[in-house]
């Protein structure tokens, strides 16, 4: 299974995701620069936390624009697989390629920490080695993560069951103690109609190795090579 990870000016967790792609995962993968027109041949698609373009105007917001990103369009609306993390679910919604907004933190803070996350699916590409309802524990790094929609949005989100990571305590119980950042329904990853496209703030490859304090994250990889391997991109 082919991966690529977009590289784009202010980028710093493109090589964390390249290293557990390449090194834990054993999968090939290559860099994308965001200044090329067109996508190599590739499985799926890695935007990776960091700070585009120095987040100097609303993150995600100027990266949206990036020549690569209109051949990201078409690959999404293909059925390519996406991957947003931290950043990276920040340029998804500035694309419009998954709905709402990342919005600074209440605290005004950035915020670095574990938190818990239930998986409310793991009937999808990016959720298939973890079991429903099960809690992990899986880092977050930002600053503007706090998720918001209208109530129209929400609603829907909910109805189609396009919530895929909840922050929760480790007990699962969802409170507004629990959640860091204020996110709405203490949302911390969506997916979209299709289910190819998933946006999250906690950063899974930050703990997909033990010597990183536990290997959560990894499981999220590795349901995007075993959905590939079981034939679901066919």
């Amino acid at each position: 299974m082919r991966f690529g990870v977009v590289v784009f000016p202010g980028s710093n967790c493109d090589a964390d995701c390249f290293h557990v792609v390449d090194r834990v995962l054993g999968q090939p993968v290559e860099y994308l620069w965001h200044g090329d027109e067109k996508l190599k041949e590739i499985d799926c698609l890695i935007l990776p936390g960091g700070f585009s373009y120095g987040d100097y105007l609303r993150t995600g917001a100027i990266a949206r624009f990036s020549p690569l990103m209109n051949s990201v369009m078409e690959y999404a609306e293909k059925g390519g697989l996406i991957l947003g993390i931290c950043n990276g679910f920040q340029i998804l919604t500035e694309m419009g390629l998954l709905p709402g907004a990342l919005i600074r933190n209440p605290s005004l803070q950035f915020q670095c920490q574990d938190t818990y996350l239930r998986v409310e699916r793991a009937d999808t590409p990016f959720t298939g080695c973890y079991a429903p309802k099960q809690v992990v524990k899986i880092p977050i790094a930002h600053a503007e993560g706090s998720f918001v929609a209208d109530k129209k949005t929400l609603d829907l989100l909910e109805k189609e069951g396009r919530v895929v990571f909840r922050y929760s305590s480790p007990g699962g119980e969802i409170t507004a103690e629990a959640n860091p950042n204020g996110s709405l329904h203490n949302i911390a990853g969506i997916i979209n109609e299709k289910g190819n496209v998933l946006g999250m703030m906690p950063h899974p490859e930050r703990c997909s190795e033990g010597i990183m304090g536990g290997v959560d994250g990894l499981r999220l990889f590795e349901s995007l090579v075993k959905w590939w391997e079981e034939g679901g991109a066919r």
